[in-house]
């Protein structure tokens, strides 16, 4: 049992390690956040997308934005699109589940807003369908995936890929990045 805690631990600082030691990866960090701070200041909305454990922290994300992170303040218009179980379920029912994300972009979605994006593959049909939508939308896209970056390589405006092919690890990794990025957004307008 030691032996599965310890390796845990050492595999997930050695992801973050590889981060942090990796100028281009805290250059892209900064873009983002900076990106993102343009988006709410022009009034552009942020919304997120995942599955799984990426839908959960996409949620947190969100609600790091529209509730509060360090500072007691208004909020920030971000939503994760998943989060209406009745619509997500009547358009898998009803269309695909492909097109859960895509459809509530085509509703909310207008040029000025941005997407963010989860996936550890990189290859998630609903993921992928909403990137393409939300560019033909005229949104910008952020990605965040694994390693491999997957099918989302080339469809993001930008695509931070996690050194690992480990889900938790990545996930991990996202969510680190994730607050860092509500840190710095909120420093910025606060």
């Amino acid at each position: 049992m030691r032996a599965v805690i310890q390796r845990a631990f050492s595999d997930s600082l050695a992801v973050k390690q590889a981060i942090l030691s990796s100028e281009s990866y805290l250059q892209l960090i900064e873009q983002i956040a900076q990106t993102i701070i343009k988006t709410f200041q022009s009034g552009g909305r942020l919304f997120f997308c995942g599955n799984g454990g990426s839908a959960a922290d996409a949620q947190h994300l969100a609600a790091e934005f529209t509730g509060r992170y360090y500072k007691d303040r208004a909020p920030l218009p971000a939503e994760a699109l998943h989060v209406n179980t009745s619509f997500l379920t009547a358009v898998a029912n009803d269309y695909s589940y492909e097109e859960t994300f895509s459809r509530l972009l085509r509703g909310w979605g207008r040029p000025g807003d941005l997407l963010w994006a989860m996936s550890t593959s990189g290859n998630s049909p609903n993921i992928l369908k909403a990137i393409d939508t939300a560019r033909e939308i005229g949104m910008l896209t952020i990605g965040l995936t694994g390693a491999t970056g997957g099918k989302m390589v080339g469809r993001c405006d930008y695509l931070l890929q996690v050194p690992s092919t480990d889900t938790p690890r990545i996930q991990e990794a996202h969510m680190l990045v994730g607050h860092i990025i509500c840190e710095i957004v909120e420093k910025a307008l606060f």
